[in-house]
């Protein structure tokens, strides 16, 4: 016992050493000093094109930090290289793996065959060390996408990439949305440290790399502006949550350092542009656990496209963008001067750093970071622990619609796999479609193909009854949620919070986007009304470190199963006090934000601390389908189900 307590010491010691002594080293040096600092070497990924790439996995020495390190590579780089490919294609990825472990590639946002999309256990074997896998898919979309591994932890060892589809038409784009020239700005968070201990250190303490904990004299401060009594009710509910407000990320800047395209804030990864260009900035959120807060000081930015599909444009000064989500933003600077590229972690423990120039080496500075955002009552949905639920029934609360194939149920396979095998899914482990014309659904392999993405030459599917009126949507019966060890906290009030920037971006003087601002450029595909309503609940227990859907993690469920051509209603009720990014593998997740045939379509949708949201699904591709939080550590930890299209 006495061991482990002098060895996290000493791990905490040097971690907090490290942030503070980087940061200043940093701020001491100014722009002319830049180059000095380890890990300025910009680095800059190659572009492949064509429909046949060949990738190779290995492991390389890195130095982001000043210390040696070594990241998951493709081919010689972390991140890897772009991808770029075009709509209507067919393409071949042969991917060989030189780790001594097994490794993968999911293609992330890319709508595919179930055994191409890259998850080991689930999808397909995985791939072997000293072996070749090839991945073969038609492509049928367009637009900003990324890849990564799904084996354990290899995200966070740095295999990742932007992948980019070109429209197959090369159709002329509108005045709104033409530009002259792009980037793609992926961000990542780096640690020297094994994202095993990481792990580790998250189940035994879980504000382990929490450094903003409150002190004596915050509560002394609040105490004289807020009164004694008061002060003491609310640290007392705080506790009851296991949480304090200043709990923000799971893991902080005390261990990561922020990357732009790999690049590490001192390297300052630059790109060039001429006065009065518009330029296409494509922005992907690579991270392993990290929210970014993405703003250009003195350009605005226009949002065109979100999770690789169009929207109708709108202007923002700053958006928050979560783990796995894309933005694309169109700037134009009109005079020649340089423009920061600034991306502050959501907890403000440090930021990602990049220029926009007329020429390399020119500098802009660097904004301070905001203040550290706080959780508030409404993140904590007004229920704690211990409290008296006002008639409120614990177990069937907000419970209606989840259907009866999600109760807690175990089977031989999900019981007998160890919960540090999920993430490789096997490491994680009505009505058929309408017969009308005009509708294709199933998938590629079934003789059919999935619904198209929407474009300017898509038709929307209904289907009516035969009275002519659209069918009801059937609620499936209430099911109790498991309120055990595995929970902490039940939203008494969980709210539509569509509006809400997030926590620390309201009433900050800048035009920050919502998903309510979110638009799509054209109408959906699929415009028959759901049939089926499924109710999840994301709970967890932060002080254990369990996370998972309804009271459950994975290795206690079974799979959430939809019928193909089915159109289905996903509600996501956060019960926790943590922003989520949920990630459904192979299906569009059709946002409802209130613009009817106009709702978003996305591939991950992030849900805010005791937020109710939902989005509909067309079941068109069968097959089985990962559906996870997008925090890498979470999802280790429990939040991953299985999506059984048959």
């Amino acid at each position: 016992m006495q061991q482990k307590k002098t060895e996290r010491a000493k791990t905490a010691v040097v971690s907090r050493r490290r942030f503070v002594q980087g940061m200043a080293a940093i701020a001491a040096m100014g722009p002319g000093g830049w180059t000095a600092f380890a890990g300025t070497a910009v680095q800059k990924q190659a572009t492949l094109t064509g429909t046949h790439f060949e990738l190779t996995v290995d492991s390389l020495p890195v130095n982001f930090t000043g210390r040696r390190s070594r990241a998951t590579a493709v081919n010689g780089t972390s991140p890897g290289p772009v991808l770029r490919m075009r709509e209507g294609d067919t393409v071949t990825i042969a991917v060989t793996n030189r780790l001594k472990e097994a490794t993968s590639i999911h293609w992330h946002g890319i709508r595919l065959p179930s055994d191409m999309d890259g998850v080991p256990g689930l999808s397909f074997a995985g791939i072997a060390p000293g072996e070749r896998f090839v991945y073969r898919f038609p492509v049928l979309q367009n637009g900003t996408y990324w890849y990564h591994s799904h084996s354990r932890f290899q995200e966070q060892t740095g295999l990742l990439g932007a992948l980019i589809i070109d429209r197959k038409d090369d159709r002329k784009e509108s005045e709104s949305v033409a530009y002259e020239r792009e980037y793609v700005v992926l961000l990542s968070d780096w640690t020297d440290a094994n994202p095993e201990t990481i792990y580790r250190n998250l189940k035994e303490q879980s504000d382990y790399y929490n450094y903003h904990r409150h002190t004596l004299g915050d509560f002394l401060s609040e105490a004289r502006k807020n009164g004694l009594r008061a002060t003491l009710a609310k640290r007392s509910m705080w506790g009851r949550m296991n949480m304090s407000e200043g709990d923000i990320a799971d893991v902080s800047g005390a261990t990561y350092t922020y990357l732009l395209n790999g690049n590490a804030p001192a390297a300052n990864w630059t790109g060039v542009f001429r006065a009065g260009e518009r330029i296409r900035l494509r922005v992907i959120n690579g991270s392993s656990m990290t929210f970014f807060d993405v703003r250009i000081p003195g350009l605005a930015m226009t949002v065109v496209q979100a999770d690789g599909n169009d929207v109708q444009p709108v202007e923002v000064d700053e958006f928050r963008i979560g783990i796995a989500e894309v933005y694309d933003v169109i700037v134009q600077p009109k005079t020649a001067e340089a423009y920061t590229i600034f991306a502050q972690a959501e907890d403000r423990t440090g930021y990602a750093r990049g220029t926009l120039a007329p020429v390399e080496g020119m500098t802009a500075a660097v904004p301070e970071m905001d203040p550290r955002p706080v959780r508030t009552m409404v993140d904590m949905g007004m229920d704690m622990r211990g409290m008296k639920m006002a008639g409120m029934n614990m177990n069937m609360a907000g419970m209606d619609g989840m259907r009866k194939d999600d109760m807690p149920m175990q089977s031989d396979a999900a019981a007998a796999m160890p919960m540090g095998e999920m993430h490789d899914a096997g490491r994680h482990g009505a009505m058929g479609a309408m017969d009308m014309p005009g509708q294709r659904t199933g998938s590629g392999g079934a003789g059919t193909v999935p619904f198209p993405q929407p474009g300017p030459d898509t038709h929307p599917v209904m289907a009516m009854c035969e009275t002519g009126v659209a069918p009801p949507v059937v609620r499936s019966e209430p099911v109790p949620m498991h309120t055990g060890p595995q929970v902490d906290n039940v939203a008494m009030r969980a709210t539509e919070r569509l509006n809400d920037p997030g926590d620390g971006l309201s009433n900050n003087g800048r035009r920050v986007l919502t998903y309510a601002d979110l638009r799509a450029r054209y109408s959906g595909v699929d415009r028959r009304p759901p049939t089926q309503e499924i109710e999840l609940h994301l709970s967890g227990n932060m002080e254990r470190y369990i996370w998972g859907f309804n009271g459950r993690k994975f290795a206690d469920t079974e799979p959430i199963r939809m019928k193909l051509g089915e159109r289905l209603r996903i509600v996501l009720v956060n019960d926790t006090m943590m922003e989520h990014p949920i990630h459904l593998h192979g299906l569009w997740s059709e946002l409802e934000n209130g613009n009817g045939a106009f709702n978003p379509y996305k591939h991950t949708v992030t849900v805010k601390p005791a937020e109710r949201l939902s989005y509909l699904v067309s079941a068109d591709t069968p097959g089985r389908w990962a559906y996870h939080c997008h925090l890498l550590y979470h999802m280790e930890a429990g939040m991953f189900r299985v999506m059984e299209v048959i």
